[in-house]
């Protein structure tokens, strides 16, 4: 039976993002999956983007994906999305603040009709690192 990849987003960012529901991340990824984070390197199957989650949650233990809007084509989509979290933990190697950073993104899927086989995220890297006081905040000279 056919899901939806508008389904599968919902559930990849409801369940196993904002709740961390590992099980739900190894029922809807694709044994072959390929995940490349803003945040991060490339990861492989449901385990390596799963070490993934873990470390940015430990960083960030309240991150939470906003879906703003999901645009699906056959079994691809995009999802224009809001990434918030509080700064509890080292995050590009700055110490815990405590303060909440926000950050937009776009998430780039292709599903096989009933799991996600790849994902490719790009986020506003400029707005984590102006928030975690990495750049000086200017946008453009």
């Amino acid at each position: 039976m056919d899901v939806t990849p508008a389904r599968l987003i919902e559930r990849f960012y409801h369940e196993v993002w904002n709740t961390g529901d590992e099980d739900v991340a190894r029922q809807i990824l694709h044994k072959d999956f390929i995940f490349r984070g803003s945040l991060g390197s490339e990861r492989n199957g449901p385990d390596g983007f799963i070490d993934y989650l873990r470390a940015v949650r430990r960083s960030l233990p309240d991150f939470v994906c906003n879906i703003q809007e999901i645009v699906t084509e056959g079994h691809r989509a995009v999802a224009r999305m809001e990434f918030v979290g509080t700064h509890e933990g080292t995050f590009y190697g700055v110490p815990q603040t405590g303060e909440k950073i926000t950050w937009a993104g776009a998430a780039f899927f292709t599903t096989d009709g009933r799991q996600i086989t790849e994902l490719w995220v790009l986020g506003d890297i400029d707005a984590v690192k102006r928030q975690l006081g990495l750049q000086d905040g200017r946008d453009f000279d």
